[in-house]
């Protein structure tokens, strides 16, 4: 029922009628019953609409997995800018209000600039009466080589035993074009799309989202005024259980540099007589978390929000296999050996990772020199109700407090360059039961209500900004390989995703207003 037809059946029933009213009113419900019959969602024909057209959705990710548009390397720009324009072009064949929007230049680490990739933008209907949704997504992906590892060509979609192989194809091409299929099964079969739909499809989402926050910002009161919701489908499931993602946590990013001598030095000649900054910068991040995973850092877990009865049960209820999950990774022993504390840890607790030493010499073969300058590289994900801001001063004094007491001669400088916040939406929104029918729909079972360990800053810039409630929708697997060799969407998730697309667009039309 579309907001309108709402206003006017709460009209007619509220309103004071005569007795020749009554008298047409009775006739009403099988008036309402033929209306309905028309409008009724044609689910059977959309659903036979993909399924007759599954290998030109095949085909499409072929073409798109072809592109190698990986943002993170300067010699691929001019890919990722016809990434951006193919895009653009099939969104417009679809007759699509498309815009190219410029998000400006990225600076490099030698002082050049170097164009960003534009975000693309489409709108598709524009009836006042019905909601509007914003689908985002991303095109752009991370460094694939066939030396890696690679069991097939990471930019030729190889289809083994029904998993179609490639960079990208799960993170996040196929979701988007799988909402693209989506929108195209309602054109093909002359069915009005229940709800407006506009997407916004950008190009350095693996690199940081150069450029984007700016440009919601900018566009708040224009393109985005009328949106309703959000849908963010760059996630995946936790296990064979179709999902839906609640939270991800944030992630404060930080270099811990410490120097000493002028240069490098030769530990034959120089060893026992300078206090070297590798063995200071081991020791003070020995200090960050302790062998059984607690961070150290004062005031971190402490800031932290409880867990609540309602969260533990839900955990208990979600599917996970924890003898497959350390399979999977290759491991024979886990932090916890329970599936709640499992999942509480990866989800909803703040944890500290240590990343990398720059500078200390990593190639093979052997080196005695001792590093004039080495960079430690470690995070610690964000929760609620965590504020990045307190967290940088608390990193940064303790690591200080730390360093001072070992009354060492070099320096330390503790720096933090990324500070995204945790996201987190309400499991009882109508987005959130919407969700639910749609998988109820397509998969005959209820879904998982999860949450992401990683971070996804765009749903919080989203929110911040705009204002507008947002559900994160995935269709990818549980073992699909992102940013990992033999990164893979199965055909089943692919052609399943798209009408669970289908479904939730009209489930989403179905959500009453909550004021008349």
């Amino acid at each position: 029922m579309s907001r309108q037809q709402h206003r006017t059946t709460v009209y007619l029933s509220e309103k004071t009628v005569t007795h020749s009213e009554k008298m047409d009113l009775l006739v009403l419900p099988s008036i309402l019953l033929i209306i309905s019959t028309v409008h009724a969602f044609q689910y059977t024909e959309l659903v036979q609409h993909v399924n007759s057209h599954q290998e030109e959705y095949v085909e499409a990710l072929r073409d798109w997995v072809a592109i190698e548009s990986d943002s993170s390397n300067v010699l691929k720009r001019p890919d990722l800018h016809r990434m951006m324009e193919v895009v653009a072009q099939k969104l417009r064949l679809m007759g699509g209000a498309v815009e190219l929007v410029d998000i400006g230049e990225q600076e490099l680490p030698d002082g050049q600039t170097l164009a960003l990739p534009k975000v693309v933008t489409a709108k598709f209907g524009s009836d006042p009466n019905k909601y509007t949704v914003c689908i985002y997504g991303h095109v752009d992906v991370q460094p694939a080589k066939l030396e890696d590892g690679w069991a097939t060509d990471p930019y030729n979609l190889t289809d083994i035993n029904g998993n179609l192989y490639g960079r990208g194809a799960s993170d996040n091409k196929a979701p988007v074009l799988a909402w693209i299929h989506a929108v195209e099964a309602y054109q093909a079969l002359n069915i009005d799309l229940p709800v407006n739909v506009k997407f916004v499809i950008e190009g350095m989402e693996e690199t940081g989202s150069n450029g984007l926050d700016a440009m919601i910002l900018a566009q708040r009161d224009t393109f985005f005024t009328d949106v309703d919701y959000i849908i963010i489908s760059d996630c995946g499931w936790l296990s064979r259980r179709p999902a839906l993602t609640y939270g991800t946590r944030g992630n404060c990013y930080f270099y811990a540099e410490v120097e000493g001598p002028k240069q490098d030095l030769h530990s034959g000649v120089y060893g026992g007589t300078v206090i070297e900054p590798m063995t200071d910068l081991i020791g003070i991040l020995d200090t960050l978390i302790s062998p059984s995973g607690k961070i150290l850092v004062p005031g971190i877990r402490e800031a932290v929000a409880p867990l609540s009865d309602e969260e533990w049960k839900m955990y208990q209820d979600i599917q996970f296999d924890i003898e497959n999950y350390k399979t999977k990774i290759g491991v024979n022993q886990l932090m916890y050996s329970n599936k709640v504390d499992l999942l509480a840890h990866m989800w909803r607790y703040p944890t500290v990772s240590i990343h990398g030493i720059e500078g200390a010499f990593s190639d093979p073969g052997t080196k005695t020199v001792i590093p004039a300058k080495v960079t430690a590289k470690f995070s610690i994900r964000q929760v609620p109700n965590m504020d990045p801001a307190m967290v940088k001063k608390q990193v940064t004094d303790y690591l200080h407090s730390v360093f001072t007491k070992r009354k060492s001669p070099n320096k330390l400088k503790v720096t933090m360059v990324i500070g995204a916040k945790p996201w987190l939406a309400d499991t009882q929104h109508p987005l959130y039961e919407a969700g639910k029918a749609a998988v109820k729909r397509v998969f005959d079972m209820d879904p998982d209500l999860i949450r992401e360990g990683g971070t996804i800053p765009i749903a919080r810039t989203f929110q911040d900004v705009t204002g507008k409630s947002i559900i994160m929708m995935p269709i990818g697997g549980f073992d699909d390989g992102l940013h990992s060799q033999n990164e893979k969407m199965s055909r089943y998730n692919y052609i399943e995703g798209t009408k669970l697309f289908i479904a939730y667009l009209n489930e989403v039309s179905q959500i009453k207003k909550t004021s008349v």
